[in-house]
């Protein structure tokens, strides 16, 4: 009997499936993981960003330049993680 608690589409897989659908989900969780270190990284560079912008003259703001990069990442690896990780039940 399938486990009622599984999602419709995943009941009825087979060994290789699951396992491919396992190695998915844990490539997910791994990019949600570095998203949630660059946030760190961002909020570290966060305190330099707002003196970077005020007094590097022209267009040598390299602290913001960091900061936009690091946004980016997280933004890129979190939704990449969150689909890679469709239909499971929580986040670990």
């Amino acid at each position: 009997m399938s486990n009622s608690l599984l999602p419709p589409e995943e009941r009825h897989l087979t060994p290789d499936q699951v396992e491919a659908l396992d190695k998915r989900r844990e490539l997910g969780h791994t990019f949600l993981v570095i998203a949630g270190q660059f946030a760190v990284i961002a909020a570290i560079l966060l305190l330099w960003v707002g003196q970077d912008l005020s007094y590097s003259p022209g267009w040598a703001h390299p602290m913001a330049y960091y900061f936009f990069i690091a946004v980016a990442i997280i933004v890129v690896m979190g939704i990449a993680g969150m689909v890679l990780r469709k239909g499971t039940p929580r986040l670990d």
